[in-house]
């Protein structure tokens, strides 16, 4: 679903530049986000991620499960 929500974001509008940002960010330690959402000019709305806006007043919404790892899945092995 993470992956899926990623390939089709762009075309819930905004600039594929700024969604591409997001999804570093969302990836990424806190200290290295803080630093890619500040560097593309992201204005974050709620603390999580999950609301934001780029410096034209775009607006971003991400789903929280593409902001962390799913803690509830079997892993093979």
């Amino acid at each position: 679903m993470r992956d899926e929500f990623w390939d089709t974001a762009p075309h819930y509008g905004g600039q594929k530049e700024i969604w591409d940002a997001l999804k570093v960010a969302a990836d990424s330690d806190l200290a290295l986000a803080q630093t890619i959402v500040d560097s593309a000019g992201i204005i974050i709305s709620n603390p999580d991620l999950t609301l934001c806006y780029d410096e034209r007043g775009a607006k971003y919404e991400l789903p929280k499960y593409v902001l962390s790892e799913p803690t509830n899945l079997i892993r093979e092995g």
